[in-house]
C-alpha cells in the first residue's frame, strides 16, 4: 500500500486516503487524526509531530510504516489525555447548569483552549482543532452536535490566528461566551 521512494516528492501524497481509510477500518474512524500535523502539513492546525506530510514523510515502505504507526500511537496518546480531562473537567454529576456550576464551564474551555494551543504550538490552523475539542467537550457532557456546534462558534469562531497564541483577553472572551452558551443548553 506505500509508495516506494522512487515516486515523486508530489505524488507521494496519493497514498495517505488508502492507508487512511484501512486505519479507520481496522481501529475506527479516530485514527483519521494521525497525520493532523503541527504547522503546515497535510493536514495541518494538529497535534502530531511524528509526522510531518507526505512529501517529506514517505520515503522508504519500512521507515513511512514506522512512522505512521508513531503518529498513530501520538494521536492516541492525546485521545487519550482529552478524554481524561473531559472527565475531570464535567461539572459533577453532569447535572443541569445552575448559577454555581458555570465555573465549572469556563474552567474547562480556558483549560481546553490553553492544552491545544500548547500541543498544537499554536501553529498554522491551530484554531480549528480547538473548535474540535470545545465541541468533543460539549458532546461528552450530554449536549448534542447542533447545539454545541452553535455554542462553539460563537465562542471562539473569529478570534484566534494562525501562528498567534491565545492572549488572557482572547481566553477570556471565548471562555466567557462558552459559559453563557453552555449553561443555557443544560
Amino acid at each position: 500500500m506505500l509508495p516506494s521512494a522512487e515516486v515523486a516528492r508530489e505524488d507521494r501524497r496519493r497514498w495517505l486516503d488508502p492507508v487512511t481509510e484501512f486505519l479507520a477500518g481496522r481501529y475506527g474512524r479516530r485514527a483519521r487524526g494521525r497525520n493532523w500535523s503541527t504547522g503546515e502539513a497535510d493536514a495541518d492546525g494538529g497535534i502530531v509531530e511524528v509526522w510531518c506530510c507526505s512529501s517529506d514523510s514517505v520515503t522508504t515502505p519500512d521507515a513511512t510504516a514506522t512512522l505512521a504507526v508513531e503518529a498513530l500511537r501520538e494521536w492516541r496518546g492525546w485521545l487519550e489525555d482529552l478524554a481524561e480531562r473531559f472527565a475531570d473537567l464535567t461539572p459533577p454529576g453532569n447535572t443541569p447548569a445552575t448559577s454555581t456550576d458555570h465555573w465549572y464551564w469556563e474552567r474547562a474551555c480556558t483549560r481546553l483552549v490553553t492544552a491545544v494551543a500548547d500541543r498544537t504550538e499554536a501553529k498554522s490552523g491551530w484554531y480549528g482543532h480547538c473548535k474540535q475539542v470545545l465541541r468533543w467537550f460539549l458532546a461528552h457532557s450530554g449536549i448534542d452536535k447542533g447545539q454545541a456546534q452553535a455554542i462553539v462558534e460563537n465562542a471562539a469562531g473569529g478570534r484566534s490566528g494562525s501562528w498567534i497564541t491565545p492572549d488572557v483577553l482572547v481566553a477570556d472572551t471565548v471562555s466567557s461566551r462558552f459559559t453563557s452558551g453552555a449553561g443555557r443548553t443544560r
